[in-house]
């Protein structure tokens, strides 16, 4: 595989440790001296290729590629990008330097007034749709995740005494419950810094080893109804709760050697990303990650009339299956039903011995509970099946 050296043209920031498929390709390194790899088209985060808030699904392509291709995508955060202060200003009331601001979110600002006019915005700027030449209803679109980087040495994360799972509208919320002791609402910038080869997110004295990867991957919805999450207007699938189509899944482990499956509902499969983290615990309870400005490699493959009922995934080392509902032990089920029908389908078990095997040796894991719709990965260790 062919690598470049970084150059004025690419987003700046830290590399991280790149595998695919167990083998590391890049090391941790300064910026001066990273090396990444070459892909075959690169998508910038500029403002016509950005939507906010939602996933079209009938927006005209802004990059089609073949199958096998590798695009660069860089994704922006909404955190300092999508408020109504000037980025420059509410940034630098944080301490951000003007030339640690992407030039990106600066222009996708100034971009806002025009965006809001139609009503579609919301939280996250998606960087898309990337049409796949070929690609039907049915088929099953694959993305390799093959690298992720960060563009700039910050991020923000958003805690206050009654959000994300500790809100008072969060399901399960009894009156009376109590909140975290925090003060006020708090929007914190955290500092990354590089040491021993590792890039980490400074807490305090605490340094958190950074394990980047994009919160949302998805293709373009079926066709959203109103009263399905997150759709209030017949078409408009908002961002924030993921789905059928991927979405916002906030799966921690899709960084740097995973792959993604997810099933093709329109033609050209439109692929969007963002909601780019720097690190993330499974739950993201507080109700955001490190929101951080990414850049990644991917690597798309269509697989014709093989579409998951579900989003699956595999790292290196696992298996994933996904269950995604409103409620959660709704979620719980249908990841251990996804996980039966994978171990029946693609390892040749009876559905007594899948059943058994996932009470046995698979691992279910609330990967986010504060998107609307919530999402049980179930982890299945490859190793069962080295023989």
């Amino acid at each position: 595989m062919k690598h470049l050296s970084r150059n004025a043209s690419l987003p700046r920031g830290v590399a991280v440790v790149v595998t695919v498929f167990g083998a590391v390709i890049a090391s941790f390194s300064s910026t001066t001296s990273a090396q990444f790899i070459d892909a075959d088209h690169y998508l910038e985060s500029r403002p016509e290729n950005l939507t906010w808030g939602w996933i079209p699904t009938n927006r005209n392509p802004v990059l089609t590629i073949e199958s096998g291709a590798t695009v660069r995508i860089d994704t922006l955060s909404h955190h300092g990008s999508t408020q109504d202060q000037d980025p420059v200003e509410f940034l630098g009331a944080f301490g951000v330097e003007r030339d640690e601001i992407l030039q990106d979110v600066i222009d996708f600002w100034a971009s806002r007034p025009e965006r809001s006019r139609d009503g579609r915005t919301g939280a996250h700027v998606l960087t898309g749709p990337i049409e796949i030449a070929g690609a039907e209803p049915g088929d099953m679109l694959e993305i390799q995740i093959l690298e992720v980087s960060t563009r700039v040495p910050y991020g923000f994360n958003s805690a206050n005494a009654r959000g994300g799972v500790l809100g008072d509208s969060y399901p399960g919320a009894i009156s009376g419950d109590r909140g975290a002791d925090i003060a006020d609402s708090t929007r914190t910038l955290i500092r990354t810094t590089v040491a021993n080869g590792r890039e980490y997110a400074m807490l305090g004295d605490l340094r958190i080893p950074l394990a980047p990867f994009m919160g949302i991957m998805a293709v373009a919805p079926r066709n959203p109804v109103v009263g399905q999450p997150g759709v209030t207007v017949a078409g408009v699938q908002s961002s924030r709760p993921p789905g059928e189509y991927g979405g916002n899944l906030d799966i921690k482990v899709l960084t740097a050697g995973a792959t993604l499956y997810l099933p093709v509902y329109q033609d050209g499969a439109h692929f969007y990303t963002g909601d780019p983290h720097g690190v993330q615990g499974d739950g993201e309870v507080s109700g955001t990650a490190l929101e951080h400005s990414l850049t990644g490699v991917f690597r798309f493959v269509l697989h014709k009339g093989n579409a998951p009922s579900a989003p699956r995934a595999e790292t290196p080392t696992h298996y994933l299956t996904v269950g995604i509902d409103v409620d959660l032990d709704r979620a719980m089920r249908k990841a251990v039903l996804e996980t039966v029908d994978f171990l029946v389908a693609e390892k040749g078990l009876t559905p007594k011995e899948a059943f058994t095997l996932a009470s046995l040796s698979v691992d279910f894991t609330v990967a986010e509970a504060v998107n609307l719709t919530q999402v049980v990965a179930a982890s299945i260790p490859k190793s069962l099946f080295a023989n």
